[in-house]
């Protein structure tokens, strides 16, 4: 069985929350879960959010010894679950990234402001850009969290960004929340000489 769950290590803002670092596991995903198999494939190297300001290179993350999805190491930038599709390959690919640290807004502070419509690039390390929209936002408990609906297929080609939301508990140090921007496949084609980077 894939164990693909997700995990989040929270920050309290400073001045703001007191908080230290916290890990809260996701549920896996359920062994009756559809997987696409993963084909060789060129690995996403950056990520461009217009409408949130972000224009940021990606890491890559993999699995922890006990089954959990591995976080970014640094707040300002996401990583991409590499045991999952590429963006723009059939199936469900996934970027998480941090909301907060004791310095302030991480990468993905401003996730959940996303609306349907908005734009997210990703380019791939053979120069090609897999564009997707914004389908919609979603915000579950962390104990309710979708896995099905996030590192699942349904036969299409989309990509999910999460990242933690939602109340912040003070004494356990955690958000109590996951954000999902759940986006599907526009496009995809090559980065044009033009392209600009977004100030992060």
């Amino acid at each position: 069985m894939l164990l693909v769950a997700a995990e989040c290590l929270t920050v309290g803002l400073l001045g703001r929350r007191d908080s230290l670092a916290d890990v809260a596991a996701v549920p896996p995903l359920p062994p009756s879960a559809e997987v696409a198999p993963v084909l060789a494939r060129p690995a996403p190297v950056a990520l461009r959010i217009p409408a949130i300001d972000v224009a940021v290179s990606l890491s890559e993350l993999g699995l922890n010894p006990d089954g959990t999805v591995q976080v970014p190491t640094n707040y300002q930038e996401p990583g991409w679950y590499r045991l999952g599709p590429s963006p723009g390959q059939v199936g469900s690919a996934v970027i998480l990234g941090h909301v907060d640290s004791r310095q302030g807004p991480a990468i993905f502070y401003r996730l959940e402001s996303l609306r349907a419509g908005d734009q997210v690039e990703v380019s791939l390390a053979d120069g090609a850009v897999a564009k997707f929209v914004v389908d919609r936002v979603a915000t579950y408990p962390k104990e309710q969290f979708p896995s099905r609906s996030v590192y699942g297929s349904d036969g299409g080609s989309a990509l999910q960004l999460v990242t933690c939301g939602g109340e912040f508990d003070r004494s356990t140090r955690s958000y109590l929340s996951n954000v999902v921007a759940y986006t599907s496949l526009v496009t995809e084609g090559t980065a044009g000489p033009a392209t600009s980077s977004l100030p992060i």
